[in-house]
């Protein structure tokens, strides 16, 4: 089995991205609901791939009684990233700031400077991208006379793409007493000038008429009349932010009307109002008349949400393990002893039944003791070296900024097809066509007869590359606690998993009554051989079928057309005589013209399509797609949620589909109990999934969570049952 030498150069390159690592680690970690959040000795500077944040200060004439003393959060955005006004509009959190200040010292409230309107498709948000400044007034007391002002700040922001990351960081500051303080002048002068100037109420007015807000503002500025004005209400939910307002000029006088959200839990009787255009901002407080419709429900934060926010600050209400009462946050022993158990169970999975036969095959021919125990260590350190570089691998990645989890590498079209090659030819081998040592310099192949443990190490190797897109039971715990642990300690989880996948191997290695309970090498260890090549060529077609679903049928097909023709390639490097080199010379020349004309097809991307409908009103029994934010509008509406984390290439997740989510029993219950059903498809890479998993403590699928109204998400296990689903379901 010369060829898995390949396999070896792969995971040795891989882990040359160890290098990668440590320009991200000194600024924040992700914790196990993944909220980013500061680590190192608080300073004024907290920095995350998504924003950058720091605390600045403007005294220009010192700290004292009546002097303009100002304190403010900066965050600049990277591009597409976005964080919330005090009203957030359809979705979001505002920033939040806790001060602790020094005795006579208080802080104001936020001088808000105007948001923007930011379309998340059929939703609207408030807020800012870019680089803000939200400055809050200090009030100095009589008497304060210390030489510093010594300010902390706990910030919390909620950073938003197409994902929400909610984020934190602490801060500190020093300002001087007696000295100016005013090197952050232009940043505060800027915000002063953005924020919204106010406006005396006048003659404005607004009226509840039905399920619509009529809005009168007298006394607006003359440069503002005949134009066409952004409206921003500060009290959230009364209106549909994403819904278009009609407004028009009567002279001085500008009116606009705008809808009522179905979910408003407010009946203000007066509402401050900003009116916007260009970089000029006003702020009016205008009194409601009317009579209000019957409000919804007060609708809290999401558990999921909120317990990621207070997650940093106090040990919060994680995930729940099905089965389990108030699970503890995992620890460093428990995750590792997860791990192992997990590696041990890897074994038994349908992903890694092919290198089975490699196994039985190999340890048969081992007739010694000494070399079985040398085979049995060979094979584990394969294994568990090429688990601790694939997480090396993963976790430099994600060091970078790559939203990524466990079995990252089969989003890859490319590698996807590379391992439909590597299992054909050793189908193929296996099958008998030919022997790797025949393409071998006459050299080479007698160092490999000599190095059987050699042939072992590559074996685990290649085990490795065969299980990694697996998530056993106690691994997906293990794995997604590991994401947010320091380098060390995250790669001792991943080596963990290496070692439980290696130990039955190596126990029956070491213990003599094993080998004897073996049948002795003979005639059968050929058809036994030819046997194991058709579980190789079944996995091939799997790979196919998971290439389809990342490049769609014309990069399947392309992709089996290439496999013909390699597989021709191989026969005529076979053959005998004259007609080796014409043929040979052909069937290579015909290889290279077809991954020239259909090669590119195999890695194009196949367009990204709903397949799912994603209709409210679509039954409980329907799967409908997963997109961010919608298990929030599901549970806002008093409905369970349950979430299938799939893929393609998880041989896990498409046996729980076939079996357990496709009973008639279990489809009965979750119609029954009006269970709306989600699938988050992780076939081709998606941040928003990737950054879902992270909250959830998980970084592979499958995972299964139950979302219940007012309660923690319930995180069923990777093997599901008919029996732990129903009995879930009925607790609902």
């Amino acid at each position: 089995m010369n060829f898995k030498r390949l396999i070896f150069a792969t995971f040795f390159i891989a882990t040359s991205a160890i290098s990668t690592w440590a320009s991200g680690q000194n600024s924040f970690n992700i914790n196990a609901l993944g909220t980013a959040t500061a680590t190192g000795a608080a300073g004024p500077v907290v920095t995350t791939p998504e924003v950058r944040a720091e605390l600045m200060a403007w005294a220009p004439d010192g700290v004292g009684p009546g002097k303009q003393v100002w304190l403010g959060l900066q965050l600049a955005h990277q591009p597409e990233w976005h964080t919330y006004w005090k009203n957030p509009g359809d979705s979001g959190l505002p920033t939040m700031l806790a001060w602790t200040l020094p005795a006579g010292v208080s802080a104001g409230e936020i001088a808000w400077p105007a948001p923007k309107k930011i379309p998340i498709g059929t939703l609207a948000n408030y807020g800012y991208d870019n680089t803000v400044l939200l400055p809050v007034p200090l009030t100095v007391a009589p008497g304060f006379n210390a030489a510093n002002l010594d300010v902390q700040l706990q910030a919390t922001w909620l950073v938003c793409r197409k994902e929400c990351i909610p984020q934190d960081g602490s801060f500190s500051l020093s300002v001087p007493v007696k000295s100016s303080t005013g090197m952050n002048s232009q940043a505060f002068t800027a915000a002063f000038a953005a924020a919204p100037q106010p406006l005396p109420t006048g003659g404005s007015s607004i009226e509840v008429e039905g399920q619509t807000l009529k809005v009168s503002l007298a006394g607006l500025p003359a440069a503002l009349q005949g134009q066409t004005l952004a409206l921003f209400p500060e009290t959230g939910n009364v209106t549909q932010p994403a819904a278009p307002i009609t407004q028009r000029w009567q002279g001085a006088l500008w009116t606009a009307q705008m809808p009522l959200t179905a979910q408003r839990t407010d009946s203000p009787a007066r509402m401050p109002l900003v009116v916007a255009f260009n970089e000029a901002a006003y702020r009016l407080d205008v009194p409601v008349k009317g009579a209000w419709p019957a409000p919804v429900a007060v609708v809290e934060v999401p558990p999921a949400l909120e317990a990621a926010l207070k997650a940093n600050a106090a040990a919060g209400a994680a995930p729940v393990q099905a089965g389990a009462s108030g699970a503890a946050p995992l620890g460093l022993l428990a995750a590792l002893f997860g791990a192992l158990l997990g590696g041990l169970i890897l074994n038994l999975m349908p992903c890694v039944f092919p290198v089975l036969a490699i196994k039985v095959v190999g340890f048969v021919q081992v007739k010694n003791r000494s070399e079985r125990v040398a085979t049995g260590l060979a094979y584990s350190a394969g294994v568990v070296l090429s688990f601790l570089a694939l997480g090396a691998l993963l976790l430099g990645l994600r060091a970078t900024g790559e939203q990524l989890g466990w079995g990252f590498q089969l989003q890859n079209p490319a590698v996807v097809a590379a391992l439909a090659v590597l299992f054909t030819l050793m189908g193929l081998n296996l099958a008998g066509l030919f022997e790797f040592g025949n393409f071998l310099p006459s050299r080479l192949a007698t160092l490999q007869a000599k190095n059987p443990t050699v042939n072992a190490f590559l074996t685990g190797v290649l085990a490795t590359a065969i299980a990694s897109p697996c998530t056993a039971p106690f691994m997906g715990a293990s794995l997604g606690y590991a994401i947010g642990l320091p380098a060390l300690q995250a790669l001792a989880v991943f080596g963990a998993i290496g070692v439980g996948m290696a130990l039955p191997f190596l126990a029956a290695s070491v213990v003599p009554a094993v080998a004897r309970a073996l049948p002795r090498p003979g005639a059968w260890m050929v058809t036994f051989r030819q046997l194991m090549a058709f579980p190789m060529f079944a996995t091939v077609a799997w790979l196919v079928w998971v290439l389809g679903q990342q490049s769609g049928i014309d990069g399947a097909g392309a992709l089996l057309g290439l496999l013909v023709v390699m597989a021709l390639a191989v026969w005529a490097l076979t053959l005998p005589g004259r007609a080796r080199p014409v043929i040979a010379t052909l069937s290579i020349a015909l290889g290279a013209l077809a991954v020239w004309a259909v090669g590119p097809n195999v890695i194009k991307p196949l367009a990204v399509a709903a397949e799912l409908p994603a209709s409210p009103t679509a039954s409980a029994a329907t799967w409908q797609a997963w997109e961010p934010g919608r298990v929030d509008q599901l549970t806002a509406q008093g409905r369970s949620v349950f979430v299938d984390f799939t893929a393609a290439w998880c041989v896990t997740c498409q046996y729980n589909k076939k079996t357990t989510l496709s009973d008639e029993s279990v489809l009965a219950d979750l119609a029954g109990k009006n269970v709306a059903l989600l699938r988050a498809d992780w076939t081709r890479r998606d941040p928003a999934v990737t950054a879902a998993l992270a909250q959830l403590g998980r970084s592979g699928v499958p995972v299964y969570v139950l979302y219940k109204p007012g309660r923690a998400p319930v995180i069923l296990s990777e093997i599901l049952s008919v029996d732990d689903v129903r009995a879930e379901l009925a607790r609902l």
